[in-house]
């Protein structure tokens, strides 16, 4: 019976260690390019917040908090690294006697 699980667990290992690293990939990317975005969204925040625009400049310092890499690519690594534990747990199942 086990037998059978690591044959049908073998496909899932594949398809999980080339998604984890085109995502890993990605993500390198992604997180640089929200880090420019997050640095202007702090400096229009702020400028506004000078302006005298303060519901404007707290949606602004909002929005680049969530883009920077303490909010929502925290969350994306945070997945990745799960999916990354999850095809390891695979492939140790299927390698295990």
């Amino acid at each position: 019976m086990r037998i059978i699980l690591k044959i049908i667990a073998a496909p899932f290992v594949v398809v999980l260690t080339a998604l984890v690293a085109i995502m890993t990939f990605l993500f390198c990317y992604a997180v640089a390019a929200l880090n420019v975005v997050s640095a202007i969204g702090v400096l229009l925040g702020a400028v506004t917040l000078i302006a005298g625009q303060t519901t404007n400049g707290i949606i602004l310092l909002v929005l680049a908090f969530l883009l920077s890499p303490f909010g929502l690519p925290a969350v994306a690594g945070w997945l990745l690294e799960k999916l990354d534990d999850l095809n390891f747990t695979l492939k140790n199942f299927i390698t295990s006697w």
